[in-house]
């Protein structure tokens, strides 16, 4: 089956129906129209109709909305049954039933003067047809009298076959009926229309033509991609906070189930009802995906549900759709009553009469579940129709009364039910099979069943609505063998205020998503010993939000299947990512091990069905055999079949005493940290603040305040043992200005600053490093402190033992402070010296990069790890690969021998991973963690560029006095620093800072002092002047261009990635973009109220020098010399402009910055005069409503970003 062009075709015909019926109302919404004189009583139902739904344009849009998908469904429905040959002669398609081209046959035939007798029998046809013959014959004029013609033969067939598929064809003696022919599409034998895509898309071999009982699933492709441009709208809508209610439930929650899916679901619900009730049957050979239990299912097993005869078998879809879960069901059925020896021509009208329920909101859906069925039972049965006998599909629909209806109700049933009860289904459209009945709506709808024609009420609209109350009520309130459902799924967020409130006041416990709330429901559906099946989101099985759910499906049922999808499924939808388990529970206990089966690596519908048929017929190592009360031992029942049963083991302490030990919530404590409610406010990264003012030694809460601002962990990368130490956090009044902020949650504020362990959550992987003192905890880390064993307690944290446990308690989602604190623990011997190693090498490796507060020396100049004495650069950088590769190898191996630590003491060393890829070494330094996918030759050629860049970025640290080859650590980090601190801390620098704080970046050589010059100097001194030719040629070749170009084009790029678009060096540019023709440095911490004039200096002394160099080169002869002139000209008048319109007015305010402010509101302060940095931009607005910091960025700071004065 070609789904791409079935998905072409329906996106199309909904936008071309809609235009159609679109133009048909506004014909009949015309002051005196036809359809008004014609038919008032049609046109009056349509006005209620627009006014029921919203009146005006939205209540224009969902009667558009509904007769376009009407007419839909009647045209696919025409064209399945003409292919099957069940309409005698074809209503949509040619004789022929392929071509394109030709006309439908009923019109052909028609032209000849041939009419279905059948169909224009009816009296209700008489006209039509005397109509048709004056048309085609020409005796009634019109201008498209073929087609009007066509149009009244459809209308006839609908009519006609409203006697067999009343839910598809409505009666035309209902003002319904009569409005589907008012606005029935024109133009339907136009070349490229509905109709002629039809007879192309659909198939005689999609539509199953060569199977006996035919290809219903397609009807189910069509409705999935009619509504899939509607469902767009819908989760847009949902995407910017607007909530679904019952105009949007039916398209954001309809994911059409693939085949593989339904018949395992099926095959283990209904067939293996069957086959626990006649274990001789031999039908079962035959089901690819029945799992055999994995015990005798019937030997003394109490809860075994007796199905005595097939009619015993109920099947029930609650959210049926299309009806692919019945229809399949339909199938197997007819198998069990074949085997049991029914006459081939009853089965199918027994199976639609007793086995088959279903149920839905959307009446257009539920019409095609009829539809479908109706269709399985003609396919194998062609004296089906006159049978009579209809599918049990219910739609679900809104019925509401007002007082003295309920009052005259009441009076004519003898009974007295308030209100609420009659109106129990006045939100159907929102609540759907979710509505539970009052059992005295039950007893009426049972009673008033028997005395149906007893019954008689002169409002026969208002007799219609209890009728259909009645019915609803049977459906919802009955008891089912089977229930196998893909119920909707959409999350608490989602849901409309009055949906939430009455899945929250009816399923608490599973109110987070709708499906876990149909998990709920459906198990009431059934019987007990009955099956349910259902495919649902897998967050269920694992999330801490469904953990009540869990324990009662674990407490009061049996799961005895699973297929485990996770996001491979539903890739023949498209779009779809949401990761789902299927599963089949028995409603009641028994002691038989569950079936599970892993497809979560295989990806693809066909692959997991491929697999699935693989699991249920040979012990396969994706197959696991698990008793489901295991799962109750892990804090939180998550259901983690694949666990080893010795993992289990580790956390009942009851089995395992003296082996699992305590919970780590026993022995220490586990917090989560402090929530801002403002991190914009709160926090920097610490390099933005002044060194000064922060305080890196703090060791308790209560001690005096020393700095503004204390080191903050917020999580980070993935990084175990030490590091991601780069964020602070704003503790003003000792904190106080923190804990009392209105939007602050200042939790577990006794962890701060004291040893702790913090934690990283990042694609599924959980690490752990040691802070020794100092540190806030904020909201988005959870820290262990409070034991005396801290190296113990992280080695076995980072260990692979505890991270299988973790994932067994969270598999899909964050950890949560209750579950890390539920882990076991036990004392380590050996775990102290080996953390202690381990911590000590991750801080070496964190602190060798100058983004660490902890940065001493460039570990390229360190001659323990890279440059020994008289080295060329090349060799420094292969010394230095070289030691972190060693480094990494021993960090590599003690990991090893820790998770092997970890998982002796716990018993579980066959269990786990013990062995350490080198790639997850987190050591930033470790060319296979850097550089994962990269072979090992661009490994090290990516180290090597990368050190290049770090030396000269190190190089323009020196330059601007941040840090100095004389002396370890920052030198001038503070605001208010000046040369005279640098030089009172080294008077006789080898390398000196320079004097005003600005450092030219440009591309034509105009000044002495410009970064170039500097830089040759910096690697002069540091790796001696005799190198310094070899050296300049290496960073050239590993940069891949000069390093002036490197410096003009790339740093500030590098460097504002490197500093995480908080940068430190600020770039003063001609242009916002990288293109400025002058381009300066300056150093965020000795920036004054002066800097911008002396930039502004340099800017004039530039535009002079190239002013000179243009005019030197329009006297030459050669035509380069002519076009360098011409750029240097054109260069002149951009610095002219940024002078004039940028800099000179920026100068004269004497722009005062406080670095206490941050990067963000300071940078952004700076208007045009500098580089754009588009991550900082795109934060203008939102900063402009800041009133925190000390200088806000004000409309005059608008203005210079505008360039005006």
């Amino acid at each position: 089956m070609n789904t791409s062009k079935l998905q072409a075709f329906a996106t199309d015909a909904r936008r071309q129906l809609m235009n159609a019926v679109q133009a048909r109302l506004d014909a009949a919404l015309v002051p005196n129209s036809d359809a008004q004189v014609d038919d008032p009583r049609a046109f009056d139902f349509l006005q209620r109709e627009i006014g029921q739904a919203g009146g005006g344009e939205e209540g224009r849009r969902h009667v558009v909305e509904r007769y376009a998908y009407r007419w839909f469904n009647r045209i696919i429905a025409f064209r399945y049954m003409d292919v099957h040959g069940f309409t005698g002669t074809p209503v949509v398609s040619p004789a022929g039933l392929t071509s394109t081209n030709g006309l439908p046959e009923v019109l052909a035939a028609a032209k000849r003067g041939e009419y279905d007798s059948r169909v224009f029998s009816l009296r209700v046809n008489d006209k039509a047809k005397e109509r048709i013959e004056g048309l085609l014959s020409g005796s009634i004029l019109a201008d498209d009298p073929q087609g009007l013609a066509y149009g009244l033969l459809l209308q006839s067939e609908c009519r006609f076959w409203n006697r067999n598929l009343p839910f598809m064809f409505e009666n035309v003696g209902k003002e319904a009926g009569r409005v589907d022919e008012l606005l029935m599409p024109a133009d339907l034998l136009a070349e490229g229309s509905v109709l002629r895509n039809a007879v192309e898309v659909m198939t005689p071999e999609d539509c199953g033509v060569d199977d006996p009982s035919g290809n219903v699933e397609i009807i189910g492709w069509l409705y999935q991609y009619y509504i899939s441009e509607r469902k767009n709208e819908v989760m847009d809508g949902i995407k910017k906070n607007h909530k679904a209610g019952a105009e949007e439930i039916p398209a954001a929650t309809q994911l059409f189930t693939p085949d593989w899916i339904v018949r395992y679901l099926v095959q283990n619900t209904v067939g293996r009802l069957w086959m626990q009730s006649h274990p001789d049957s031999q039908l079962c050979k035959n089901w690819d995906y029945y799992i055999q239990p994995s015990g005798d299912d019937s030997a003394g097993n109490e809860d075994i549900l007796n199905i005595q005869a097939p009619e015993d078998l109920t099947v029930c879809d609650p959210a049926c759709g299309s009806g692919h879960m019945l229809t399949y069901a339909f199938d197997l059925l007819y198998e069990i009553y074949e085997e049991e020896g029914y006459a081939p021509s009853d089965i199918p009208g027994l199976i639609l009469k007793h086995n088959l329920y279903g149920m839905e909101i959307d009446e257009r859906a539920a019409s095609l579940a009829a539809f479908a069925l109706t269709m399985k039972a003609r396919s194998r049965s062609r004296r089906f129709f006159k049978k009579q006998v209809e599918p049990n599909i219910q739609r679900i629909a809104p019925i509401a009364f007002e007082e003295g209806e309920v009052a005259e109700l009441n009076d004519l049933y003898q009974v007295n039910l308030d209100s609420t009860v009659w109106n129990t289904y006045a939100k159907a459209d929102v609540y759907g099979s979710l509505i539970q009945p009052p059992r005295e709506l039950v007893d009426l709808a049972s009673s008033a069943e028997d005395t149906e024609d007893e019954i008689t009420l002169a409002d026969s609209l208002l007799r219609e609505c209890a009728d259909e109350v009645f019915a609803q009520t049977r459906y919802l309130a009955r008891k089912y063998t089977a229930v196998v459902a893909n119920p909707p799924y959409m999350g608490a967020k989602n849901m409309s205020a009055e949906l939430k409130q009455f899945v929250q006041d009816h399923y608490e416990d599973g109110k987070a998503d709708l499906f876990a709330a149909f998990i709920l429901r459906n198990r009431q559906f059934i019987q007990h010993g009955a099956m349910l099946g259902m495919i649902t989101m897998q967050s269920w099985m694992f999330l801490s939000s469904f953990e009540a759910l869990r324990r009662k499906l674990l407490d009061s049922s049996s799961i005895e299947t699973m297929a485990h999808l996770g996001a491979g499924a539903f890739d023949s939808i498209g779009g779809e990512v949401v990761s789902t388990v299927a599963f089949t529970l028995q409603n009641g206990s028994n002691n038989e091990k569950g079936v599970y089966v892993r497809l979560v690596d295989v990806s693809g519908d066909k692959n997991q069905a491929n697999a699935c048929i693989e699991a249920a017929q040979a012990d396969v190592d994706y197959r696991f055999e698990v008793d489901q009360h295991e799962f109750v031992q892990i804090p939180g029942s998550p259901i983690v079949y694949w666990l080893p049963r010795t993992l289990i083991q580790v956390f009942n302490r009851k089995i395992a005493k003296g082996v699992s030990g305590d919970a780590l919530s026993d022995i220490c404590d586990v917090a989560q940290g402090i929530t801002t409610g403002d991190n914009a406010r709160f926090l920097r990264a610490w390099y933005e603040a002044s060194y000064d003012l922060i305080d890196f030694n703090r060791r308790t809460l209560n001690e005096s305040q020393k700095g503004r601002w204390v080191p903050c962990d917020k999580g980070g990368e993935f990084r175990r043992w030490y590091g991601n130490n780069g964020i602070i956090v704003d503790w003003k009044d000792n904190g106080n200005y923190l804990f009392n902020f209105p939007r602050a949650t200042p939790r577990n504020r006794d962890i701060t600053f004291i040893p702790q362990i913090a934690c990283t959550y990042i694609s599924n992987t959980i690490a752990f490093r040691y802070h020794s003192h100092g540190f806030s905890i904020n909201g988005a880390a959870v820290a262990i402190s409070g034991s005396i064993d801290l190296f113990s307690l992280i080695c076995f944290m980072n260990s692979s033992a505890a991270a299988t446990l973790m994932a067994a308690m969270s598999p899909t989602t964050n950890f949560e402070v209750g579950q890390l604190g539920a882990l076991p623990f036990r004392g380590l011997l050996g775990g102290a010296s080996i953390a202690e190693k381990m911590i000590t090498t991750s801080k070496l490796d964190w602190d060798s990069f100058e983004t660490s507060w902890d940065f001493q020396r460039f570990s390229l100049l360190d001659p323990n790890q890279g440059a020994q004495a008289g080295d060329l650069l090349e060799d420094a950088v292969s010394h230095l690969r070289e030691y972190w590769d060693r480094v990494s190898e021993e960090q590599r191996q003690r990991e090893v021998h820790n998770n092997e630590l970890v998982a002796d003491a716990y018993g579980v060393r066959d269990d786990v991973p013990c062995d350490v890829p080198l790639e997850r070494v987190s050591l930033k330094r470790n060319v296979a963690f850097a550089y994962p996918k990269d072979t090992p030759e661009v490994r090290n050629e990516k180290f090597a560029q990368d050190v290049v860049k770090e030396l000269i970025s190190y190089a323009v640290g020196c330059m601007f006095g941040r840090y100095s080859l004389d002396e370890p650590g920052l030198i001038l980090a503070s605001q208010g620093e000046t040369l005279d601190d640098y030089h009172a801390q080294i008077p006789n620098p080898s390398f000196g800072p320079d004097a005003d704080n600005v450092i030219p970046v440009t591309e034509t050589d105009c000044f002495e002092d410009d970064i170039v010059t500097r830089f040759r100097r910096f690697l002069s001194v540091a790796f001696g002047k005799e190198n310094l030719a070899a050296n300049i040629a290496y960073i050239e070749q590993v940069l891949g261009k000069s390093i002036r170009k490197y410096f003009v084009n790339d740093f500030y790029n590098d460097h504002v990635k490197m500093y995480s678009n908080r940068p430190i060096y600020w770039q003063y540019s001609s242009q916002t973009n990288n293109k400025g023709s002058f381009k300066a440095l300056v150093y965020l911490h000795r920036y004054t109220p002066k800097t911008t004039n002396v930039v502004l200096n340099y800017l004039r002394d530039y535009t002079g020098k190239i002013a000179d160099i243009a005019d030197g080169l329009e006297r030459s002869d050669r035509t380069a010399g002519q076009k360098q002139a011409a750029k240097l000209h054109k260069a002149v008048l951009e610095c002219k402009d940024y002078e004039d319109q940028t800099l000179y007015p920026l100068a004269t305010r004497n722009l005062e910055i406080d670095l206490d402010d941050g990067v963000l509101v300071n940078y952004l302060r700076m208007g045009k005069a500098l580089r754009s940095i588009p991550a900082i931009e795109r934060k203008r607005k939102e900063v402009s409503t800041w009133t925190w910091p000390v200088h806000p960025l004000k409309e005059e700071d608008k203005e210079v970003s505008n360039g005006k004065e």
